[in-house]
């Protein structure tokens, strides 16, 4: 029997449905879990599972198998025209806060800006404890509670570095509030948060 150690958190399912925009991945889901956890399985003892921003938290880089295109783009004087922002939650429980972004379809239909296949994806995973302990505090229910899994993949981010990008500084402050209002509960980092204001200064994702 297959082991399945890697599975589909659900607060990441909106990603495989378009209405995600530049963070859509055109696939499968089952194909693309079981894909994941193959790759897991073969680079987990050798150094291909990374950490991040907490211990419950790691990153898979994988080569970009989907069509997926690069979440951000360098702010440019050309593109800047077309930055918005909007107040978003990422489902019911979270606490909306103020996000900015690219018009995709402006930068392509205004400036002939073609936004290429990102090289990479990053996969995020959370710990299955970690997972529980959310659910808890939200309300929600882990349908793959009964599977003996490592980790739930709760964001794929598509991108060309195969290394982990700053986490946006607003979604560095939700973490660090109580996992009621959809954080983690992670303490804030002053120099993390520095160092993310100064990536995101030049950077903006795409919708």
């Amino acid at each position: 029997m297959k082991s399945i150690k890697i599975v589909i958190d659900p607060f990441c399912f909106k990603q495989f449905e378009a209405a995600a925009g530049s963070l859509f991945i055109n696939f499968d889901k089952q194909a693309f879990a079981d894909r994941i956890n193959d790759f897991y399985l073969a680079v987990k003892d050798n150094g291909g599972l990374k950490d991040g921003y907490a211990p419950f938290c790691k990153h898979l880089f994988i080569e970009n198998f989907t069509d997926a295109i690069s979440a951000f783009v360098e702010i440019t004087p050309e593109n800047e025209r077309f930055l918005k922002s909007a107040y978003e939650a990422r489902r019911e429980n979270e606490l909306p806060v103020l996000n900015r972004f690219l018009d995709r379809a402006a930068l392509e239909s205004q400036l002939g800006v073609a936004i290429g296949k990102a090289k990479y994806l990053d996969i995020i995973l959370y710990s299955k404890a970690q997972v529980q302990e959310e659910n808890k505090a939200t309300g929600f229910t882990d349908p793959n509670v009964d599977i003996d899994y490592d980790y739930g993949i709760v964001s794929v981010k598509p991108q060309d570095a195969d290394f982990e990008t700053p986490m946006q500084p607003i979604t560095m402050m939700r973490n660090s509030l109580g996992k009621e209002q959809g954080g983690s509960g992670v303490e804030l980092v002053r120099e993390k948060y520095m160092d993310s204001v100064a990536f995101w200064s030049k950077y903006a994702t795409l919708k």
